[in-house]
């Protein structure tokens, strides 16, 4: 392995604006020859697919140190820690302050036990990860760029109040807590002066962004602060949206901020509503159609995304069908889908579980279902000139966020309208 510091990052976008700022602290802290695994946590097979990556990882570069961190490395912490590759385990917490990777820096060794006067925690050898529940604040960590990739990513908010039956991540990132929008605004002004064409504002549970601040402030008078103070700025993108929570400040920015992209990503989980209260979730299935018929008709180009999970515990198949005649009802063009795997101390796991196979297929299901409406969305934007924000590797983003394929070599970062050629059923071909 080079020297220098490698992160490899799974899992959400907010876990990729964190890895950013991991690697400039490890860097500046004067680490070398060191790999940081930032793990995800969402569903069992994440887990284990950062497990399969470490081992691989070790065996590639048995020089190398290995710190692992993220939502896994949280909620389970021995079990990361019992793996020969690994030498250290880092919390969420702890992954982001700068004075952990200056004193690992200076320790003799990983691997050791560190003692309470270094990190001003309990530690015990390998981990060092402290209560994330005791966590109140969360810091905007500022960056002017961000290496290999054309978007920017600003956290604005981190944990989760609510508890769903199926998820774990809570307990991964602790209580709700909201960046201050000062410090937000500061952050994209930054990005933009230091050529961001498109920043992205990620979080846990972005819409209860502010409740916990001075004033409580909300998503979309975030969002206005910031189209508002950085002109500069060609285009924001919000990442995942809790719909119910949709405030009405957000609502007039979708229906009257162009440079507001105009995509939304929504966690749905399921369109059937016994299910949506099994999972402990705060809409119901006429909540998501309404709230899209109602986007739509602020603002006509508007496309949806979503997460939902497939084979739920008690899920039969006309709940499931429910689920699947959702992706039409609400025009989803861009689905996540997750076969539903049990976590270990979620209410879910305890629950009467579908037949493996049986998930599988409604996955396989729900995701045809998905890809036939995204080949449907792209056929008609097939003869028009879009704005093409590129990326790496000849491809860029629409504004609807739709993926585009060029012909011929093309650098990356550039805003430019592109004559749509054609479509092969998940991206458009650029003339």
């Amino acid at each position: 392995m080079e020297a220098g510091v490698r992160i490899v990052t799974f899992g959400c976008r907010l876990n990729v604006s964190e890895s950013e700022a991991i690697k400039r602290q490890a860097e500046s802290a004067g680490h070398s020859g060191l790999i940081v695994v930032n793990t995800c946590a969402v569903t069992v097979e994440a887990t284990r697919q950062a497990r399969q990556a470490i081992r691989r990882l070790g065996r590639e570069h048995p020089e190398a140190k290995i710190v692992v961190t993220g939502c896994a490395a949280q909620i389970e912490p021995e079990s990361f820690a019992r793996m020969d590759e690994v030498a250290l385990v880092m919390g969420n917490h702890e992954k982001m302050q700068p004075a952990s990777w200056e004193k690992l820096a200076t320790s003799n060794s990983f691997g050791k036990k560190f003692g309470i006067a270094d990190f001003g925690i309990e530690t015990t050898e390998k981990v060092l990860v402290a209560d994330i529940m005791a966590v109140r604040e969360t810091a905007v960590h500022m960056l002017d760029a961000f290496e290999n990739h054309t978007r920017a990513f600003v956290q604005v908010q981190n944990g989760c109040d609510h508890r769903c039956t199926f998820c774990i991540i809570p307990f991964g990132r602790g209580n709700s807590r909201s960046a201050p929008m000062g410090s937000v605004v500061e952050q994209v002004r930054q990005l933009a002066a230091h050529g961001a064409k498109e920043v992205v504002l990620t979080g846990v549970d972005m819409t209860s962004y502010g409740k916990d601040l001075p004033g409580a402030p909300t998503l979309g008078l975030l969002v206005q602060a910031i189209l508002r103070h950085v002109p500069e700025l060609p285009r924001l993108r919000l990442s995942s949206l809790d719909a119910v929570e949709v405030d009405e400040a957000l609502r007039e920015a979708i229906a009257s901020e162009k440079r507001l992209m105009p995509h939304l990503h929504l966690s749905l989980q399921s369109g059937d509503d016994l299910i949506l209260k099994r999972m402990k979730r705060r809409h119901s299935r006429d909540d998501a159609i309404s709230f899209c018929t109602e986007m739509r008709g602020l603002r006509p180009d508007l496309v949806f995304g979503a997460d939902i999970i497939a084979g739920f515990p008690t899920e039969d198949d006309a709940m499931f069908q429910r689920s699947v005649d959702l992706v039409a009802q609400c025009g989803l063009t861009h689905l996540h889908v997750f076969p539903f795997s049990a976590r270990q101390g979620t209410p879910a796991a305890r629950m009467p579980q579908v037949p493996g196979h049986v998930v599988t297929a409604r996955a396989r299901h729900l995701r045809a279902a998905g890809q036939a409406m995204l080949k449907d969305h792209l056929a008609h934007q097939v003869g028009q000139t879009l704005q093409v924000l590129t990326e790496r590797g000849n491809v860029g983003r629409t504004e609807c966020f739709a993926q585009v394929t060029f012909p011929h070599g093309v650098d990356a970062g550039l805003l430019m309208p592109v004559t749509m050629a054609g479509e092969d059923g998940a991206r458009l071909l650029a003339a």
